[in-house]
């Protein structure tokens, strides 16, 4: 596979720049809009002409999907703003091809580092969260925060990765915005059969099918996974104990072209996830329960690692869209549904010996709202584009534990569990308005201005607008420089910002920390970002990029408690800085990238949520700015990938300085060792005959074997300790009929 060209051309007033680049074995880098738009342009007169050549019945559905899904992306400005894409060919040049997990594929790209699943998984810009997905468009409502994701990588077909400064039509959550345009159906109906299998008793069968009849096009696909290693583990070993997951995943996506302006769009997705809890051996008893346990001796008729905790994780999400161009006007509304649920199952005896308390915990959100972008051309210098969308949400928490009672200095008092119940639920809305006008000033120079107002009214009502200037500069056809001011507003996620009943459990082993905890509150934040990329010839594109961010209470979520559920708490005060530096090279069968990205995030002063914390760790932070327990000073990766003949073979490197974690006396005061992970992959394909193909796919993860820690159990909000993913083999088999 090969590197698309990078073009930095003049700014169309269609759409002018998309920002930078970051291209990995064939990620494609788009960093003006012209590319996307000459792209288009070229798709469009030679798809017409094939279509006047030899008309078909079908074909005008090949002509009116691509004209319908460029006006669709143009609706999504990004004039000043730092923008990677990923192609469908980027995604099969991957280790693990498109069996590779949608946060792996994020991580190659600069400014994300990698955490433990139980951690969020990824950060971008050290963020904790704060991160958007779209999908055609639509901006997905926000699920329960668990170990898996209902989005799977086969039903991609091309991804932009969005951060910096951010226009007008982006909010709420803005560390970065993942745009994705799915796969869609065909003329030519087909499909594809897929399985892996691999170390952990690795076995993820897939399948998927795309065609058309009349004006009606479907895309479908649907994966299952089982492993015997499904979160990271505790242990520095291969394999952890007792650590099997079941996963299946499912999506539609069916269009209906109403004429050669008008659409009506469908997508279905569903996400169930299994996880056992790893354990962690050779823990002592931390208190006493008749015939079990002895907290005196810590002596144990149950180990540790025999522990028996469960999490169960569900998310489907449900969006009908309307999308039409009208002259000068496109405009798509849509409405959506989504619902999460995440129940953890507790070990009922196993974790009030060495918990103290053993909490069957469910959790769930049901969301459904509307959304409306529209962009009009007024004339050749200006596009209008304005938009709104309202989300009513509905979260529930019930919780059952059983748990000891304890005296006034917290000692065990009685050996008899009590059984509390803790049960809330909370309705909130979220209503958003936006207009913005990208200005085509000179032909070199192009100003996006805009207003944003947000409304947020869950535990609390807030508001804010967030004014927004984005600017994009060719000085030359080489050379793009982007600069941008936005002002952003964060409410936390109100699905997992549960109140819990600190009267319920005192004199209790799950008393509070602090016997109070003030109401989470959203993040007010200003962003300034500057970036300039250079083409310096046919082979060779350089980038950097600066950021940098003043938040007040700025939202972190951290791991409180044995269960493996995120709780958000704000920082009074935060500034969050950092450098991105990116090179690409490319040939007609030979690409390779590299990235480095330079970061610091420092906050003081925990201002909600303080129940969790203890009064001296709450103290030193009140009076110490922290670095956050997410912040990583070096995040880097690179990789290559080379064509020979029917054969492509890949390798790509990701490496960090470490997370933090907490010295004697200082949270988040030191950070864990570096690391570095290897990847080789490689695939062969055959040709069947009548469009078939057989493709073979080897995979090698962590080539040295190397044993690293993303935890290690301490750090603000931090839970147990984890391990990076040792040497791991992957075997795929793929027929494409």
């Amino acid at each position: 596979m090969q590197f698309s060209r990078i073009r930095t051309g003049r700014p169309s007033s269609a759409s002018s720049l998309l920002g930078l680049l970051s291209l990995f074995s064939s990620l494609v880098i788009l960093p003006d809009a012209v590319a996307a738009a000459e792209d288009s342009a070229d798709s469009k007169a030679g798809t017409a002409g094939a279509s006047a050549a030899a008309p078909d019945a079908l074909a005008p559905i090949a002509v009116t999907s691509a004209r319908l899904r460029d006006a669709r992306i143009d609706l999504s400005p990004s004039v000043g703003t730092t923008v990677y894409a990923i192609d469908s060919q980027g995604l099969a040049a991957l280790s693990q091809g498109s069996a590779s997990s949608f946060d792996e594929v994020l991580l190659h790209l600069p400014g994300v580092s990698k955490d433990s699943k139980a951690s969020g998984s990824l950060h971008v810009r050290d963020d904790h969260g704060n991160v958007q997905y779209r999908i055609n468009g639509v901006q997905l409502p926000e699920n329960l925060s668990g170990f898996g994701t209902s989005i799977d990588t086969r039903f991609v077909e091309h991804l932009d990765f969005l951060t910096g400064a951010l226009p007008a039509q982006y909010g709420l959550r803005t560390a970065g915005v993942v745009e994705i345009q799915t796969r869609e159906g065909k003329i030519t109906p087909g499909g594809q059969l897929e399985v892996q299998t691999g170390d952990h008793h690795d076995l993820e069968p897939s399948a998927q099918a795309f065609g058309s009849a009349e004006d009606v096009t479907w895309y479908f696909s649907g994966s299952g996974l089982a492993s015997a290693q499904g979160i990271e583990n505790p242990q520095p070993g291969t394999t952890a104990i007792h650590d099997q997951t079941r996963q299946q995943r499912g999506f539609a996506n069916l269009s209906w072209f109403v004429d050669d302006d008008t659409r009506l769009a469908l997508m279905m997705g569903l996400y169930h996830g299994r996880f056992q809890i790893p354990d962690n051996p050779g823990q002592s008893a931390a208190f006493t329960l008749t015939g079990v346990s002895s907290a005196t001796t810590g002596q144990s008729a149950l180990a540790s690692a025999q522990l028996n905790e469960v999490q169960l994780e569900d998310n489907r999400f449900l969006a009908a869209s309307f999308q039409q161009t009208r002259g000068k006007l496109d405009f798509q509304v849509s409405v959506f549904h989504q619902y999460s649920a995440l129940h953890y199952q507790p070990d009922p005896v196993g974790d009030l010996v060495f918990n103290g308390v053993a909490a069957d915990i469910l959790r769930s959100a049901s969301s459904n709202g509307v959304q409306l972008d529209g962009a009009w051309k007024a004339n050749p210098l200006h596009t209008i584009r304005a938009g709104l969308a309202y989300t009513a949400a509905s979260t529930t928490s019930a919780t059952v534990a059983q748990v000891f009672a304890v005296d006034g200095t917290g000692a065990q008092a009685g050996i008899t569990p009590l059984a509390l119940a803790d049960t809330s639920s909370q309705n909130g809305q979220q209503e958003s308005l936006y207009v913005q006008d990208e200005w085509r000033v000179l032909p070199t120079l192009t100003v996006n201005g805009g207003l944003r107002y947000d409304h947020t009214n869950a535990f609390v009502s807030e508001a804010q607008y967030s004014p927004r200037l984005n600017v994009a500069w060719h000085p030359d056809d080489a050379t793009l420089v982007h600069a941008g001011f936005s002002r952003y507003f964060t409410p936390p996620p109100q699905e997992l910002s549960s109140q819990r009943n600190i009267a319920l459990f005192a004199g209790t082993s799950n008393a509070a920390l602090t016997p109070y905890a003030d109401p989470v509150r959203a993040e007010r934040s200003s962003y300034v970002d500057i970036g300039v990329a250079h083409t310096l010839n046919d082979h060779l594109v350089l980038a950097v990029d600066t950021y940098l961010k003043e938040a007040s209470n700025l939202l972190d979520e951290g791991q409180f408690g044995q269960a493996l559920i995120l709780s958000p708490y704000n920082y009074a005060r935060a500034r969050v800085h950092g450098l991105e530096l990116s090179a690409t090279f490319s040939t007609r069968q030979w690409a390779a990238y590299g990235n480095l990205a330079m970061q610091r995030a420092l906050a003081s002063d925990i201002v909600s949520g303080q129940a969790v914390f203890g009064g001296s760790e709450l103290a030193y932070i009140a009076s110490h700015p922290i670095y956050l327990d997410h912040d990583q000073r070096l995040t880097a990766s690179a990789g290559s990938s080379v064509h020979l003949g029917s054969v492509l073979l890949s390798a790509d490197v990701l490496a960090g300085s470490g997370l933090r974690r907490s010295a004697p006396g200082v949270p988040n005061g030191d950070h864990l060792p570096g690391y570095q992970v290897t990847n080789l992959g490689g695939s062969q394909t055959w040709a069947l005959g009548k469009a078939r193909e057989l493709e073979a796919r080897l995979s090698l993860l962590n080539l040295f074997d190397r044993s690293y820690l993303l935890r290690d159990g301490t750090g603000v909000g931090v839970g147990a300790p984890q391990y990076g993913l040792r040497r791991t083999v992957y075997l795929g088999l793929s027929l494409h009929l």
